[in-house]
């Protein structure tokens, strides 16, 4: 399997962290290689790099383990696409995997981890075991991540184009020797598991343990408020204010704890969410309050360390709980490529420095 990953800031080697987070049986995995990208699957010649374990091509994962790679000796420039490519040599549950990855990866048989064509048999625009992609440079960095849900994920921008608000926000941060961590779930949320673990169960694994971490922005909590009575979960009760303020608090104090800035972006407008998906009763007029309350809260509290007023930025200033028609993707829920470039473009850079 080769999957194509956009790093941020360059370096001189690369270090892989491959997970079996979610595997209920050792993960085995016959070689690894990490390759600059030419185009497609295919990468550019010369490139390969075979990763080690302990200087060891095989490697097992133990249950719910993660393992980290050699440092790789592979120059990349800043915002490079890296081709990483794993061979199985047995069948291997994807049971560890990020499902909204908007990417193409591209599978077949045997082993063809330095092939720079791959025979393709079937490809997937899901991520899977590689969890991250340490970059080592001889230039000081640090890093700030991008903590959410589907909105962060980048769902409903374009596939293969690096269209998310954190793409475009990393663009930005280049020269200031700052990298961009997108830990973004679609479906995620502050309080519940399901498509993917709540915030607080996450938060150390996806943003603390990051190295160079100097500042995370959280930005989850519509699907808190959108899932409850609609058809993702038609019979669990209302969230209120009161309890994602509750979280937001906890995660404040985590970050914290750890000498992390916090940065809380407000929830944008959701008037008509998926109400032509089978997601239907998503929105209403309750929840549309829950919304306006955390955001008030979020703005005027003080607790996080900064704000950003995504909510401002993208609504419709005749229709406030309703997304401006040029950010819509369409779904009234997710941006579009403009919506999400517009996010990035609106982020104040000082919070980071």
């Amino acid at each position: 399997m080769r999957q194509v990953l956009r790093l941020s800031l360059g370096g001189q080697r690369l270090r892989l962290r491959i997970s079996n987070r979610y595997g209920t049986k050792p993960l085995h995995i016959g070689a690894v290689s990490a390759a600059l990208v030419a185009n497609g699957g295919a990468i550019q010649p010369d490139t390969a790099r075979q990763a080690l374990f302990d200087g060891q091509a095989y490697l097992t994962v133990p249950v719910g383990a993660a393992v980290i790679s050699d440092p790789i000796e592979l120059s990349v420039d800043d915002s490079a696409d890296v081709a990483v490519s794993l061979y199985f040599p047995e069948p291997t549950a994807p049971q560890t995997f990020h499902w909204d990855g908007l990417q193409t990866a591209y599978i077949g048989s045997g082993n063809q981890v330095n092939n720079i064509d791959m025979q393709v048999s079937d490809t997937s625009e899901t991520r899977m075991f590689v969890s991250s992609v340490i970059v080592q440079r001889s230039e000081p960095a640090k890093a700030v991540v991008a903590f959410g849900d589907s909105i962060t994920d980048g769902n409903a921008s374009s596939i293969n184009r690096n269209h998310r608000w954190p793409d475009f926000l990393a663009k930005r941060l280049l020269k200031a020797n700052i990298a961009v961590v997108n830990a973004g779930i679609s479906g995620a949320r502050l309080l519940d598991t399901g498509l993917g673990e709540n915030a607080l169960a996450r938060f150390e694994q996806d943003v603390i343990a990051h190295p160079g971490v100097d500042s995370v922005i959280v930005m989850m909590g519509i699907n808190d408020i959108g899932w409850p009575g609609s058809a993702l979960a038609p019979h669990k009760e209302p969230t209120s204010a009161e309890q994602l303020i509750t979280a937001y608090r906890q995660l404040i104090t985590l970050a914290h704890l750890h000498d992390l800035r916090i940065i809380g972006a407000t929830l944008t407008p959701f008037e008509g969410a998926l109400h032509d998906s089978p997601m239907r009763g998503y929105f209403s007029d309750d929840k549309e309050q829950v919304r306006q309350q955390v955001n008030h809260w979020i703005r005027h509290s003080g607790e996080f360390d900064g704000v950003l007023d995504f909510d401002a930025l993208t609504r419709d200033p005749m229709h406030p709980a309703r997304f401006l028609p040029h950010f819509d993707s369409g779904d009234h829920l997710h941006p579009g490529d403009s919506g999400y470039q517009a996010m990035a473009e609106a982020v104040n850079l000082q919070l980071f420095y």
